[in-house]
């Protein structure tokens, strides 16, 4: 065990989850759905507020520590962090919790996301604000939204590796396959056929309706405290194995237009050192929950994190492998794509779930589970174990 992860590795463990429930438009503020969902996590931990003394969000949380801290009770706080890099982020919540839990610079630690996208406006309409940098390499010339960024990066792998639509097919069937066992999920109630994918309208060539997340009102937390407090919690603690965050050199966001590889993105980066910190491989991880904004990202990430090698992502999803049973069940509460799209965070929640024995979609004996961040920009991963 390397000095830089001798305190973290198993140090802590996430005892609580809490999430509100998911649609296209919920009335509340995105303030009072963050609160509810904490007060769930909490309470799923059986840890009082005022105990709560470590925060963690993303830098595009809406909801600030301040205002979450005074109307729910916390007590002083002593440690808070927010990630950049949107989806990019959720793992390093618990990334930063963890270590801060690890360190003594907190007891008890919460992470959340709220967000109001499904009624919210899209963020690339505003054209009053001058483009940053990286934008202006990409925006002017039609890559208006993530949709066009990830197409791009989607041709240049079919091109390059042989990948088809039944590929990426494979992948949105499974994360819907899974949403329709999950009540909570948004796409509960609404099967997916080849026949519907294969006919619906594109958002960006070569994506189509269903290789895009869906947009939605909600928000999750869970809590984080030391491997030691976990087992005197309400519920079986799921403990924070290895983490890690990656930027790779040279990065620019969604495109990779400076890499040698725009098809190796930061999942490589953060994958190493993931690893590295961690007692089992690959080839141990029972479920994972992998970061599905567009289904494109599911092979990249595939190759990204060990589990096949290059180019080898696509035929991965062949005969059933990411369903209950197959090579790597993945996306067990329906992801991104099918359960709701809230930056990657019920990623998080439905590890914990499988770690538990409590998921919709429960694979039995799962006891390690891989959750990994938005790939195409700056990323984080965790690994969980019972």
């Amino acid at each position: 065990m390397t000095r830089s992860t001798a305190g973290i590795k198993d140090a802590t463990a996430v005892v609580g989850i809490g999430q509100t429930p998911f649609a296209k438009q919920l009335p509340e503020p995105e303030k009072t759905l963050a609160c509810r969902a904490i007060l769930a996590a909490l309470d799923d931990a059986g840890i009082a507020p005022s105990e709560v003394d470590g925060l963690a969000s993303y830098t595009m949380e809406e909801t600030d520590e301040v205002e979450v801290a005074k109307a729910l009770g916390f007590g002083d706080l002593t440690f808070f962090s927010k990630v950049g890099y949107g989806g990019g982020g959720s793992c390093a919540t618990v990334a930063h919790l963890a270590a801060a839990v690890a360190t003594g610079q907190a007891t008890v630690g919460v992470a959340w996301r709220s967000r109001k996208r499904g009624s919210g406006p899209r963020p690339w309409k505003n054209t009053v604000a001058q483009l940053p940098t990286p934008a202006q390499w990409t925006r002017p010339f039609g890559l208006l939204r993530p949709a066009d960024e990830i197409g791009m990066l989607a041709r240049r792998y079919m091109h390059e590796y042989g990948a088809t639509r039944d590929h990426l097919f494979n992948v949105a069937l499974a994360c819907r396959n899974r949403a329709n066992q999950n009540p909570a999920a948004m796409m509960y109630d609404r099967p997916l056929t080849r026949e519907m994918y294969m006919t619906s309208r594109w958002i960006s060539e070569p994506l189509c309706l269903f290789d895009n997340c869906l947009e939605t009102d909600g928000a999750l937390a869970c809590v984080v405290v030391s491997a030691e407090r976990a087992r005197d919690c309400r519920r079986r603690p799921v403990y924070v194995h290895s983490v890690a965050q990656g930027l790779p050199a040279q990065h620019h966001g969604m495109v990779n237009y400076w890499n040698d590889d725009p098809l190796t993105g930061p999942a490589w980066t953060a994958a190493r050192h993931l690893w590295k910190n961690a007692d089992f491989t690959p080839d141990d991880v029972d479920v994972a929950q992998i970061y599905d904004a567009f289904t494109p990202l599911i092979p990249l990430s595939l190759e990204g994190y060990g589990f096949c090698g290059r180019g080898e992502g696509a035929a991965f999803t062949e005969g059933g492998a990411l369903e209950i049973g197959g090579r790597l069940p993945l996306n067990t509460g329906g992801g991104g794509l099918s359960e709701a799209y809230v930056h990657g965070f019920n990623l998080i929640t439905e590890g914990v779930k499988q770690l538990r024995g409590t998921s919709t979609a429960q694979v039995p004996g799962a006891a390690t589970c891989l959750v990994t961040a938005g790939e195409g920009v700056p990323t984080s991963a965790v690994l969980l174990r019972t």
